[in-house]
């Protein structure tokens, strides 16, 4: 090949080229760039992508903190707390009591009979010694008779027997009659005499049962009960049960009975005085003297039973009535005062819990009071601790608790209980 056809063969493999019959990928050309605005689109869908990555590990872990903390926070047990309050109490103590008459007493028959008549009813004021009804006593009438007749037989039993032993003993002098004859009839004369005293008391026995037909009042009262009607049958007798008549009821000075609870017990002395208010007399009081009291508490309600005297001249103040007595008593030094449902009774003794710190420690305490629902504390707490409301048996000290709720005004709401009593 010469070199003319080999400068038109190169010619024509431009031309080619030009032409673009030539393959792109000969090309060695770079291919066009991205654009700015794209570059900022991708770093913005990065960034956002990150972020939600970050806050989705971020929230996943508060998750799992938060259900750790409440984990922990429910196997820690609640408690609800108190604060001790002062137990200084007012001079005045109200107690509801109950009136009784003086003197109360139903009557009984002494003797069986039938009501005949009667001169009181219920209501009525009758004084001592008055005639308040009378019994017909048919079957007695006649047994007195028949003793009444016995008497006068062995009276005169009694008279023959008397002259025949003197007559015997007159023969006894010129031995007209033995000595054995003469003993008899003397013998015989005694067991008359004595026939004769056993009749007597059979007649006094039966006349005093006549006696007891009528009926007198025992003492100043009022009728306050009448339980049968003229012609009703009356049974008296050991083996009977009696059947009361009358209730008679002296109220010029009226009983009014009171328990005290234990812890004022020393403070109520006989010969004190103590008013009296009722709601028939809103306004008006009455003034009674304590009289006596049971000096023993009693085991059931550990109260006093006292007895208050008040003089009722005017009637105005009636038995079975429902009052309150008003005393008047000194103040004691103030203690500390918690809630009875506060102690723990262990082997260690009498205890409360207290929180301190969010735990709990095991506070020995000594009881100088008690007042039923709340109790005074001598020793053992100060009135900053948080003592423990409903202690589980389990309590132990060092344990960790939380406090669900302070009752901060429990401590006033005891001192005005207190008070009222």
């Amino acid at each position: 090949m010469t070199s003319g056809t080999k400068v038109e063969t190169r010619m024509n493999e431009d031309e080619t080229t030009l032409s673009g019959d030539r393959p792109a990928a000969v090309v060695d050309a770079p291919a066009p760039g991205l654009t700015r605005g794209t570059w900022i689109g991708v770093a913005v869908i990065a960034v956002i992508v990150a972020l939600v990555v970050i806050f989705g590990i971020a929230a996943r872990r508060r998750t799992e903190s938060t259900l750790e903390t409440d984990t922990k926070a429910a196997a820690i047990p609640s408690v609800k707390v108190i604060h001790p309050a002062s137990s200084m109490l007012s001079s005045g103590l109200a107690l509801p009591g109950n009136t009784q008459a003086y003197v109360d007493t139903p009557i009984y028959a002494r003797t069986s009979g039938y009501l005949k008549k009667w001169y009181f009813d219920i209501g009525a004021h009758v004084r001592k010694g008055q005639l308040m009804a009378v019994i017909e006593t048919p079957e007695l009438d006649e047994q007195l008779q028949v003793a009444q007749a016995d008497l006068k037989s062995a009276e005169a039993n009694l008279n023959l027997a008397n002259t025949t032993s003197a007559r015997y003993q007159n023969l006894l002098t010129t031995n007209s009659v033995s000595k054995q004859e003469t003993d008899v009839a003397v013998s015989d004369a005694a067991a008359k005499k004595a026939a004769v005293d056993a009749s007597m008391a059979a007649v006094r026995r039966l006349q005093q049962l006549q006696s007891f037909e009528k009926i007198y009042a025992p003492f100043d009262g009022i009728v306050t009960a009448r339980n049968i009607d003229i012609g009703g049958l009356i049974q008296a007798g050991e083996n009977t049960t009696p059947k009361e008549l009358f209730h008679l009821a002296a109220i010029q000075k009226i009983r009014v009975f009171v328990s005290v609870p234990e812890a004022y017990s020393t403070s109520i002395k006989a010969g004190g005085k103590a008013m009296l208010t009722l709601d028939e007399y809103p306004g008006r009081e009455f003034e009674g003297t304590v009289a006596r009291n049971s000096n023993a508490i009693d085991s059931a309600t550990r109260t006093l039973n006292v007895e208050v005297d008040v003089d009722n001249p005017k009637g105005e103040l009636l038995p079975g009535a429902y009052v309150f007595v008003h005393f008047k008593v000194p103040q004691r030094s103030s203690n500390l005062m918690i809630p009875s449902n506060t102690l723990l009774f262990r082997a260690q003794g009498l205890q409360v819990g207290v929180v301190r710190d969010g735990r709990v420690q095991l506070v020995p305490v000594t009881i100088s009071k008690d007042m039923g629902a709340n109790v005074e504390i001598a020793s053992g707490l100060t009135p900053n601790d948080a003592v423990i409301l409903d202690p589980s048996d389990s309590l132990a000290s060092g344990q960790e608790v939380q406090v669900k709720s302070q009752m901060n005004e429990n401590a006033t709401q005891m001192e005005k209980k207190e008070g009222a009593q």
